[in-house]
């Protein structure tokens, strides 16, 4: 089985291929561009140097939301049209599940954390049985002391990634009442090896749509709506 991840959920743009328990290539650039300008340039980078024809693919596994709106929407446009061009399935990736299987086998319990900003963050909690994730907090856009209360009631050392530790990283030190430690520099943001990985698990479950279904998920409203919503307009 062959699948092929994207994520722009957030500032890193990722593009990978997976073939069964193989890593055939991944380029993963954390850095200030804009995703709508590399993410088909780094897809055709990697499908030259691996000699990919990408009718080859089984499935598009896509980091479906939440994160970015701006991102979500180039990504979610980037696996639309590659799905209809190639006939290909859709496999939405929950973003935050995605980022937590980066710490697959871990043994503590793994908290990843998106800057959704006004002290909010893209969550979840998550905890590993070998290879298998389980999730003990689904996905959520939520205040950082309410995960972080949950994160303390489990009473077990955690450990946080995402691009959230850095802007939550003194409230975590003055809050959190569990051993915590993050997440080192490779595995501690969106990568699109394990939202492939992970989708190759969920592709064998059935969790699958087609291009024309696919859509986001926002989990909250864009600022744009929410400051509409405020202002009492209709």
């Amino acid at each position: 089985m062959k699948i092929l991840g994207l994520d722009s959920s957030g500032l890193v743009a990722s593009v990978a291929i997976v073939c069964d328990d193989n890593m055939l290539g991944e380029y993963t650039v954390n850095y200030k561009k804009t995703h709508s300008q590399t993410l088909l340039p780094m897809l055709d980078e990697v499908a030259k140097m691996i000699e990919l024809d990408l009718n080859s693919i089984d499935a598009i596994a896509i980091a479906g939301g939440p994160g970015s709106f701006t991102g979500l929407r180039i990504g979610s446009a980037t696996a639309k049209g590659l799905g209809l061009a190639l006939n290909k399935p859709i496999i939405n990736v929950p973003t935050v599940d995605a980022l937590a299987y980066n710490l697959v086998g871990h043994a503590g319990l793994v908290c990843p954390l998106m800057d959704a900003r006004r002290n909010q963050t893209y969550t979840g909690l998550y905890s590993f049985d070998g290879n298998e994730m389980e999730v003990l907090k689904e996905q959520c856009a939520v205040g950082i002391d309410e995960i972080i209360s949950i994160v303390n009631q489990f009473e077990q050392p955690v450990t946080f990634l995402g691009d959230g530790v850095p802007v939550f990283q003194e409230y975590i030190a003055e809050n959190c009442s569990v051993p915590y430690t993050f997440a080192p520099a490779h595995v501690n943001k969106q990568r699109a090896g394990a939202v492939a990985a992970l989708g190759m698990k969920y592709f064998a479950e059935g969790r699958s749509e087609t291009a024309a279904e696919h859509k986001p998920e926002y989990l909250r409203l864009s600022q744009a709506e929410r400051e509409r919503k405020e202002g009492g307009l209709a």
